[in-house]
């Protein structure tokens, strides 16, 4: 990888963006490898959660300079298919099967607001501040709006797409975009406790909890959902993590995903 830095310690895959010298902004190799990093690692049923974070002052500039600058000499065409393949990373973020957890340590602007919103969970340090920037360029947020809207909400996105505002990790919380903040020299803590909490869950039902939140989110309640939640909950307690995992709760007994293996 030229632009991330990935570790694996147990259960957990932490993928860092590693472009500290450019504030962690996007080019086509960054979101190439983010693309296919996040394929392979929602295709991985050993994994139980994934760090999302970042190298240096900002979590993410959004778009690097120098990729801007080639943009600017793009035909309608090339401009399309270029987005496109942002759009294919923010897809591979926010469809991954395995719960992302954000780390987000510094300033987050443009695209990187997209990142961000495209977690399950998001962790940031009090300093930090958010920017939907494109609209001082002349441009928009497209690409990363379907995200940003769930996550920000309607009313707070027509705000800060249209002025461009900085707003603070405590406005983003307020607003359901960030689910914590901490202090920086809390911020490990807090991660690492959201990470042990998913990882003590049973593995395929933290998977399904994710997928169920994203099936029914908006939706009436039709008797087609009605009978698509019933068939979940069936076909979760008939399987054998779900046998398991209700044995031991009725004979208190640590259930067989939170024991090491044997030998």
């Amino acid at each position: 990888m030229n632009t991330l830095h990935i570790t694996h310690e147990g259960h957990i895959a932490r993928v860092t963006l590693n472009r500290p010298e450019v504030r962690n902004a996007f080019n086509e190799t960054l979101i190439a490898e983010l693309t296919g990093t996040f394929n392979v690692l929602g295709a991985r049923n050993d994994l139980r959660a994934i760090v999302l974070a970042a190298e240096g002052k900002a979590f993410c500039a959004g778009a690097d300079l120098n990729w801007m600058k080639a943009m600017a000499g793009y035909s309608w065409q090339e401009n399309q298919a270029d987005a496109s393949k942002l759009a294919d990373m923010l897809w591979a973020i926010y469809n991954c099967p395995v719960p992302v957890v954000a780390r987000v340590q510094g300033d987050v602007y443009a695209g990187g607001v997209g990142l961000v919103a495209c977690a399950d969970m998001v962790v940031a340090v009090d300093a930090a501040g958010f920017c939907l920037s494109e609209a001082k360029l002349g441009l928009l947020p497209a690409t990363i709006g379907p995200y940003v809207v769930k996550a920000l909400g309607e009313q707070a996105s027509r705000r800060y797409f249209v002025t461009a505002e900085r707003f603070s990790a405590d406005e983003a919380r307020r607003l359901g975009l960030v689910h914590e903040v901490v202090a920086a020299d809390a911020l490990d803590a807090k991660v690492d406790e959201l990470v042990t909490a998913i990882a003590a869950n049973g593995p395929a039902a933290a998977r399904a909890c994710k997928q169920l939140v994203k099936d029914v989110a908006g939706r009436e309640i039709t008797p087609e959902l009605r009978d698509d939640t019933a068939r979940r909950i069936a076909d979760i307690r008939a399987s054998g993590e779900g046998r398991a995992g209700v044995q031991s709760f009725l004979s208190k007994t640590p259930p067989p995903w939170t024991q090491a293996p044997t030998r």
